[in-house]
């Protein structure tokens, strides 16, 4: 004797808006999920990948020169990578029935060994091309409870402004960015410092750029 089990509900994603996330301890924004299902849903478990859509914007000459690190030689004809990954998560959205909302928070670091930060911090305006991709599990049914794994054929596109992304981070360390050095240079820096009686780092980093 078989058992028809209902097929999981159809799923769509959007993202209605994004800004600075409220009462986080470092940098981060918010990315309002719009979710939409053909069947009541008794909860998802959503892996997501948020990633740049790097060919989805133009790059002037200035901007070109602050990627060369990131996409290489961008002259004309170049190709630039398709995408960059910026981050993994995953979110737990409870029972719905048609549409909720669901809040994504994604860190953002000044750590220049990161790719993605290497991307933002060259962009002085205009908008970042995001895709955020979506696979996990949808628990539905109702009265067994049914499990379906949810394919990485969901996917959300957004226009993030590069406002919001320094606004996110001026919350936090206005006017300012981060270098990550070994100890023993940061040891040398601070032996540098303290011989030149220099009141901050950057009188000692531009004492050093200026050759003095």
């Amino acid at each position: 004797m078989s058992i028809d089990v209902a097929a999981p509900p159809a799923l769509g994603f959007g993202v209605a808006d994004a800004g600075p996330a409220n009462s986080t301890a470092a940098p981060a924004l918010s990315f309002p999920l719009e979710i939409e299902a053909s069947a009541p849903v008794r909860s998802l478990m959503l892996d997501v990948q948020v990633r740049i859509a790097v060919r989805r914007r133009t790059y002037d000459a200035p901007t070109r020169e602050r990627l060369r690190e990131v996409l290489g030689d961008m002259h004309a004809g170049a190709r630039a990578p398709a995408s960059l990954l910026w981050t993994r998560a995953t979110l737990l959205v409870p029972a719905f029935s048609e549409r909720t909302t669901a809040e994504l928070i994604v860190p953002c670091t000044y750590d220049f060994d990161v790719a993605s930060a290497k991307y933002l911090m060259a962009l002085a305006d205009g908008v970042i091309p995001l895709d955020l991709l979506f696979a996990g599990t949808v628990f539905y049914g109702d009265e067994a409870l049914h499990a379906a794994r949810i394919p990485w054929e969901c996917e959300a596109a957004y226009r993030l402004p590069v406002a919001e992304w320094r606004a996110t981070m001026d919350r936090f360390f206005p006017g300012r960015a981060w270098l990550q050095v070994r100890r023993e240079t940061l040891d040398r820096l601070a032996a540098y410092k303290l011989a030149r009686a220099h009141l901050s780092w950057d009188e000692v980093l531009d004492d050093l750029l200026e050759g003095r």
